[in-house]
C-alpha cells in the first residue's frame, strides 16, 4: 500500500489510506495524508471496497489473495460494480490462472467470465491506461492533481 500513497502524493494526489491494528507490526505509512484504524480485517476490506473505483494488485501472500478473491466474488454476484480488476506480474500470476483455467474453468465451477475479469498485466502505464479509460467513464471521476473528492468516509 506504501507504493501506491507515495505514487499518489508524488503526482499531486491526495492519499487517503485504512490501517488494521495488529500486535507491534502494522502503522500507518508516511505517504498518508489521511487515514482510518481497524481492527477488524472485513471491516477494513468493506470500506476498500465500498469506496474503489478499480482494484490494482501487486504480487502478495495470502491476503492480497483473499482481496482479490473477496473482490471477484462481489463484482460477480452484482454486489459491486464492475470496475477493473488488475494484476500487475504475469509471470507470477500465470500459475494461478493456469489453476482457475485448468481446475475450476474445466470443472465447471467457474465461468470463463470469472477468468477474464482480469487483466493481467506487467506495465503500469498499461493498468493506468485501463483504469482512467474504463473506471472514470463508468464513474464519471475527474482527473487531475488534487481533485476534491465527493466524500471521504462515507459523510454527507
Amino acid at each position: 500500500m506504501q507504493a501506491a500513497n507515495r505514487g499518489a502524493q508524488d503526482a499531486g494526489g491526495y492519499s487517503v489510506g485504512s490501517n488494521i491494528t495488529l500486535p507491534g507490526e502494522q502503522r500507518p505509512n508516511p505517504y498518508l495524508d489521511r487515514w482510518v484504524e481497524f481492527r477488524d480485517f472485513v471491516v477494513r476490506e468493506m470500506l476498500f471496497e465500498k469506496y474503489s473505483y478499480a482494484f490494482v494488485a501487486i504480487p502478495g501472500g495470502i491476503g492480497t489473495l483473499d482481496e482479490i478473491f473477496e473482490t471477484a466474488v462481489l463484482v460477480q454476484t452484482g454486489k459491486m460494480k464492475d470496475f477493473p480488476l488488475v494484476l500487475m506480474g504475469k509471470s507470477f500470476r500465470q500459475p494461478l490462472l493456469d489453476y482457475l483455467r485448468q481446475s475450476l474453468l474445466a470443472t465447471g465451477t467457474i465461468d470463463a467470465v470469472d477468468v477474464a475479469r482480469w487483466i493481467v498485466t506487467d506495465s503500469p502505464g498499461e493498468a493506468v491506461a485501463l483504469i482512467r479509460e474504463r473506471a472514470m467513464r463508468q464513474f464519471g471521476l475527474p482527473y487531475g492533481p488534487r481533485a476534491q473528492p465527493r466524500w471521504w468516509l462515507g459523510e454527507s
